[in-house]
């Protein structure tokens, strides 16, 4: 392959971790591959995070003998709003990757990964948490998600402060008992509450470190505390207003809809977490089907971009094919 192909597409899935990237031919090979770091914009600003998509992208290219795509299919963390996409899409466009560009929140790839067709709704809770949805007709239902201040609750990161918040009422007596007074401390090899938030607040253990204690709230629920268990019910009720929310601005509360489940903490397999989620879905939306998705985001920045083209349903499958199998 040498040149830009006509109908390829340079898929990119770009988290806060780690970057894929893909060059699909147009009848949904994948030609090349390759992974990069991750996408933080707003710490380093939009060209030094573009740069290091850029480098994974050159890796593809130079694998493929190609150097550019029909289309850019990008699906970005921090790429919360409307306005952030068009400012992304700008500036992945002047990079001259592709003859054009389409930037989506990253959720999307989770969403259009787990199905056959751009249809249904997704729910991802990683570091944060996020819902989207889409229609084939090309209407969508999404949150700004960035935060509090968007009216977001849960996320790795949330729920980590939340069980810290819980285990310091807990050790002062502000609040009631939780065995997270000791089992987040012990975690660190601490013996107190007191002394994790002292290594927490003069930086002796990494403030990025924190997302570790979200595993330790998982297990301290499974041990049957009753401060941990809320918290876990508490996601559950969040992830399922956020879908029911979706579902009902795209009109398919009453339609047998696919509801995917994405995200480290909700493909983790947390029992508690997992029935509660089947059981209120179930309640607020009886024709919701929730599944979990595991496959690499990048397959559905590839369906995408591969729909965009209007490549055949054998591209769709093919492509699936090669990141299923």
């Amino acid at each position: 392959m040498s040149g830009s192909v006509s109908g390829s597409v340079l898929a990119i899935d770009a988290g806060n971790s780690k970057t894929d990237v893909a060059l699909v031919a147009a009848d949904g090979t994948v030609v090349a591959a390759a992974r990069g770091g991750g996408f933080q914009p707003p710490t380093v600003g939009v060209e030094t995070a573009v740069d290091v998509l850029e480098a994974a992208v050159r890796e593809v290219f130079a694998a493929a003998g190609a150097d550019g795509a029909d289309h850019v299919s990008a699906c970005l963390a921090n790429a919360d709003l409307p306005v952030e996409e068009e400012q992304l899409a700008a500036a992945l466009d002047a990079r001259g990757w592709g003859a054009s560009v389409t930037v989506r929140n990253d959720t999307f790839a989770i969403l259009r990964a787990g199905v056959a067709e751009p249809r249904g709704v997704a729910v991802v809770c990683g570091a944060g948490i996020n819902c989207v949805g889409m229609r084939p007709d090309g209407r969508t239902a999404r949150f700004p998600a960035i935060g509090r201040i968007s009216g977001d609750w849960g996320g790795g990161w949330g729920l980590a402060e939340e069980a810290l918040w819980h285990a310091a009422r807990a050790e002062d007596g502000r609040g009631g008992p939780t065995s997270l007074s000791r089992t987040l401390p012990a975690h660190f090899g601490l013996p107190s509450m007191y002394a994790l938030i002292e290594a927490l607040h003069l930086s002796r253990i990494d403030e990025l470190r924190r997302h570790e204690l979200t595993p330790v709230l998982f297990a301290t629920a499974v041990e049957g505390d009753a401060v941990a268990r809320s918290i876990v019910d508490r996601l559950a009720e969040e992830v399922v207003a956020m879908a029911g929310v979706a579902l009902a601005r795209l009109g398919l509360l009453e339609e047998e809809t696919p509801v995917l489940l994405g995200g480290s903490v909700l493909a983790a397999g947390h029992p508690q977490l997992d029935d509660a989620i089947h059981a209120l879905l179930a309640s607020r939306a009886p024709k919701a089907v929730p599944r979990v998705v595991s496959v690499r985001p990048v397959l559905g920045a590839a369906l995408l971009g591969l729909d965009h083209v209007g490549a055949s349903a054998g591209a769709l499958e093919r492509v699936r094919g090669h990141y299923e199998g």
